[in-house]
């Protein structure tokens, strides 16, 4: 198996894509926009996935965050808020605002689970500075840590309740960047003690399944590297600093954050700690590359691959799946309008 998740360029897999993942057998796949038009095509192309690995535990991946990351969008789909909306509610009354949370992420988790997608990348757990870039902006859940992590966990209990994994991100945190780092490399300056408490999220959330690296450079830990190339980053840091244990991926290794040949890009981050590089723009080129130029996953990153896939539940179409749903954002609506 290659340790790699790899996008597709459309609604169905060409012959090309089928041969070479069929070859690859790449860890998982993540779906974009231009992979989504409605329920019945969705479900087609996971089920033909799942058909071609000859895995049904297999990980498939989207960027369902609610706000403006929804790679499935209305009217299809319902529209969800973005995380920073449940900050007022939590912080006038916790209780309140962690259901919120958890009913909102587990009615948007029934939307993936209906079409057999069974990881989104979410939850955000960075934490936003003043004047920092609004890449993460509204994305985030607070400008508190501890909020952050209270809130970041009812998501995860949300997602698994509607039958789905989240990925917390991006560790060990990307509130700070002053640059958008799908088009260039931030640098983030803040000392060991400032940054301890980006991380206060990720250390709460430190159980979680999987969680995804941020390509930023932090001058207290790596002024070099970013974290998602950094050894020091990711084994003082992000295993024995955060304490997490769980798969960690890359971000997309076709960000502007890094530079260079997109194979070699994707071994150096195998080699930093990674135990998944993520490639998403469907490239083929790029991907062979990134392909052939992976070593074999390590025993731990085999173990971690395997709890992954593990966990994962093939949900099956229901027909009373918008009953609970309208249900759930029914309840949600009502606690977030007292």
């Amino acid at each position: 198996m290659t340790p790699a998740i790899f996008g597709l360029a459309g609604t169905t897999l060409s012959a090309d894509e089928r041969d070479f993942f069929r070859e690859s057998q790449p860890f998982g796949f993540i779906l974009f926009g231009r992979n989504v038009e409605q329920r019945s095509q969705l479900r087609a192309l996971t089920n033909d996935l799942r058909s071609l690995t000859g895995r049904d535990q297999l990980p498939i991946l989207i960027d369902q965050e609610g706000g403006r990351v929804a790679r499935m969008q209305a009217p299809e789909w319902p529209a969800y808020p973005p995380a920073a909306i449940f900050e007022a509610l939590y912080a006038h009354d916790p209780a309140r605002g962690l259901e919120a949370c958890v009913l909102n992420f587990e009615a948007l988790a029934l939307d993936l689970a209906e079409v057999g997608i069974t990881v989104t990348c979410a939850p955000v757990l960075d934490v936003p500075v003043a004047g920092a870039h609004d890449v993460i902006g509204d994305r985030a859940f607070s400008q508190n840590p501890d909020h952050v992590a209270a809130l970041g966990e009812a998501c995860l209990v949300g997602l698994k309740a509607g039958g789905v994994e989240g990925v917390i991100k991006h560790i060990p945190g990307h509130g700070r960047s002053a640059v958008d780092s799908h088009k260039d490399l931030p640098r983030v300056a803040a000392s060991d003690a400032e940054l301890a408490l980006d991380l206060l999220p990720f250390h709460a959330l430190s159980g979680a399944m999987m969680a995804m690296t941020a390509h930023v450079i932090f001058d207290a830990w790596d002024v070099d590297q970013c974290a998602t190339l950094s050894s020091f980053v990711i084994n003082e840091v992000i295993r024995k600093k955060v304490g997490f244990d769980g798969l960690l991926m890359s971000d997309d290794l076709d960000m502007k954050a890094l530079s260079g040949e997109i194979g070699e890009l994707a071994l150096a981050s195998q080699r930093a700690g990674c135990d998944v590089v993520l490639n998403c723009w469907a490239n083929m080129t790029d991907m062979v590359s990134i392909a052939e130029k992976l070593s074999a996953p390590s025993i731990q990153s085999q173990d971690r691959m395997s709890r992954v896939c593990a966990a994962l539940v093939l949900a099956t179409t229901s027909a009373t799946i918008s009953e609970r749903q309208a249900a759930l954002i029914e309840r949600r609506d009502e606690l977030m309008s007292r």
